[in-house]
């Protein structure tokens, strides 16, 4: 059998500092060394972002079975791998239609983990919608993994998207997903990893 990554993919305006990747890694480091933990510095740009995202998968998919952890707009990834790859996917906190989120967020950004300067435009907005799937063929491939409390996302979107999959919906909580340290061992199993 092939041995496991884990590819972590994190969100909009974060890094492979975030928390939760923090959390992921930590784990498999401890617990399941086995485990090969990739966790790439995505491009602030949606083409860029995707782009990257299939190379890492082209290099790793014929020498590793491959599960996604994809938070906000990495869920929002995590869904369009899975539609190309068939990947399993634990989306924490995802983004189901980030194109009408990010649409406030157009103009000069800068990432708090990286210090990066950007500009969003429209043109962006158009790379992101051409990555969406409006439909899940496999529900049983997912794991949402939803608090209620999210400042950032409605979570009832997540929650409708995501029908028939396997739904762990917590009340309060925030974007960040408070807690999340309980989860990483429940993660890697239902991922087969």
């Amino acid at each position: 059998m092939k041995p496991s990554m884990l590819l972590y993919i994190h969100g909009f305006n974060s890094s492979p500092l975030s928390h939760k990747a923090n959390v992921m890694k930590q784990y498999c480091e401890q617990s399941r060394p086995d485990i090969k933990v990739v966790v790439p510095k995505l491009p602030c740009f949606p083409h860029q972002a995707s782009e990257l995202l299939l190379d890492i998968i082209q290099q790793h998919q014929n020498d590793y079975r491959i599960g996604l952890v994809g938070s906000s707009l990495g869920g929002y990834l995590s869904m369009w791998l899975n539609h190309k790859f068939g990947f399993k996917a634990v989306v924490v906190n995802p983004a189901v239609r980030p194109y009408e989120l990010l649409a406030d967020y157009l103009g000069e950004q800068v990432n708090p983990y990286t210090n990066e300067r950007y500009v969003l435009t429209e043109a962006h907005i158009d790379e992101i919608k051409a990555l969406d799937t409006p439909v899940i063929t496999q529900v049983s491939d997912f794991w949402l993994l939803q608090q209620e409390g999210d400042e950032v996302l409605d979570y009832r979107q997540a929650v409708s998207k995501f029908t028939g999959a396997k739904q762990t919906v917590e009340a309060n909580g925030d974007h960040s997903f408070v807690g999340f340290e309980r989860y990483p061992e429940q993660i890697v199993q239902f991922l087969q990893l």
